[in-house]
């Protein structure tokens, strides 16, 4: 399994005054969540910074990640991005197994 965990810093003020990217998130997040391998697609706001975006992913191989980042929602996200890009990123892959309950 693949798990991305990590965080995007957006502009100060981006989620707060930028509906569309709110609206885009959302969008991403279903259409990843409809993938084929797809086990978890979340973003989620930090509670005590609301300009950091906190992403988990979880994926059942590398083949399903290279074809969720070359899907059409990613595209599209992708220029939504561009007209509000992240000010700073620290995302990572891990390869893992399924973990068990805690």
């Amino acid at each position: 399994m693949i798990q991305i965990n990590g965080t995007i810093r957006l502009a100060p003020g981006t989620v707060a005054n930028n509906p569309e990217t709110v609206e885009a998130i959302k969008a991403m997040v279903a259409a990843s969540r409809a993938e084929d391998g797809c086990y978890t697609y979340t973003f989620a706001q930090d509670l005590s910074d609301p300009d950091v975006l906190i992403i988990y992913e979880r994926w059942r191989d590398r083949e399903a990640l290279a074809a969720h980042g070359a899907s059409a929602h990613m595209a599209e996200f992708q220029k939504v991005m561009a007209a509000n890009p992240p000010v700073g990123r620290d995302l990572r892959i891990y390869e893992t197994d399924d973990g068990a309950p805690l």
